[in-house]
């Protein structure tokens, strides 16, 4: 399972698509306990970010905030950016670097 985390651009074909920073932060949680449990049978194999969260910011932020979050929960995922952001994209790299 994949998860987009964008406000614009839709997911590809395969993904789940997040729009907001909270949204994302609870498909996670959900995921991994139904994951847990048996309900889901995939795991999250990765999450595609973008950084800029637009007028889906009053959602928890910009989506570097999602790292932030990953990073005091101590979760471990594989992570790719695809920000046009370069400041941002350098910034997300940092955390992702750090963990």
């Amino acid at each position: 399972m994949k998860l987009w985390v964008d406000d614009v651009r839709p997911a590809p074909k395969g993904y789940r698509w997040c729009k907001t920073v909270n949204s994302a932060i609870q498909f996670i949680e959900t995921h991994e306990a139904l994951y847990r449990h048996g309900d889901v049978h995939e795991p999250i194999e990765l999450i595609d970010l973008d950084h800029d969260a637009g007028d889906c910011y009053c959602g928890g932020g910009d989506y570097i905030r999602i790292l932030d979050w990953l990073e005091f929960t101590n979760r471990n995922y594989t992570i790719r950016i695809h920000s046009m952001n370069p400041v941002g994209v350098q910034n997300m790299r940092a955390i992702i670097q750090r963990n």
